[in-house]
């Protein structure tokens, strides 16, 4: 067989028509818009309150919260989508998002454990792998490369999880600060449980495609809105466990 037409036999069949998500999915894509979008804005207004401690925390819970929203906008407009094979809409904005939101999550956490800047890079880097490798699984044609894509992406999400439960948290004990070591623990295991969900979804989404796209982008919306949302107001109520020198008010002395 000749290259041209092992890539013609390869190439996907022109679609006549493409499930397309519905009205209980585009309610789905509103309410995430409208979650992402507030939460955003409330974020923003705790960062321009609170001191250069805090601060950190609540920009990268701004910057996560914002690139979501602009996500879902774009979801909501008929945009940043494609047809994948079995003529099923995909929306690859999705990946843009994640591709830079997950890592701003691993990013707070290291911040709130305390962890060294070549650790979090290391984790992000491993993370950055596993979106990719999910996207290219998702765009796969042949269903052999489809599968590979999920296991590297899968091989990837392994040292991440265990980065999160076992190497950030000997870390945060170290501090031996209570109310930090349990914050931690708090908004780390959200975010393992929450990001487990995310590859049992893919599977039957992007994988079997035995989900309806509605239903993918339902399951998807209620993930991102723990993910982010839930994740950043949890940091924002530890506010006093954060840190942050406070300013002693300089008391005047009168010498005679």
């Amino acid at each position: 067989m000749s290259s041209s037409a092992a890539a013609k036999a390869l190439a996907p069949t022109a679609c006549t028509t493409i499930e397309e998500v519905g009205s209980t999915g585009v309610g789905a894509l509103t309410l995430g818009f409208l979650a992402l979008a507030v939460t955003s804005v409330v974020m923003v207004a705790k960062a321009a309150n609170a001191d250069a401690e805090r601060r950190k925390y609540y920009f990268t819970n701004t910057f996560i919260c914002a690139i979501a929203t602009f996500s879902y906008f774009a979801m909501l407009s008929g945009q940043g989508w494609t047809a994948i094979a079995g003529c099923r809409q995909f929306f690859y904005v999705r990946y843009l998002d994640w591709l830079v939101t997950t890592p701003l999550i691993i990013l707070n956490l290291g911040l709130i454990a305390g962890q060294d800047f070549v650790t979090i890079v290391a984790v992000v880097g491993a993370d950055v792998l596993m979106v990719i490798a999910g996207y290219m699984g998702a765009v796969s044609v042949v269903t052999t490369v489809k599968w590979f894509w999920f296991l590297f992406g899968m091989a990837m999400f392994l040292p991440v999880v265990y980065s999160l439960a076992r190497t950030f948290r000997e870390t945060v004990i170290t501090r031996k600060d209570t109310e930090i070591i349990e914050l931690y623990g708090k908004v780390a295991w959200l975010t393992i449980i929450i990001w487990s969900f995310y590859p049992i979804v893919w599977l039957f989404s992007e994988g079997f495609a035995s989900f309806s796209v509605s239903f993918e982008v339902v399951a998807y919306t209620i993930m991102d809105i723990i993910a982010k949302c839930v994740f950043s107001f949890m940091i924002i109520t530890a506010h006093d466990a954060l840190g942050g020198s406070v300013v002693q008010p300089v008391q005047s002395r009168e010498y005679v």
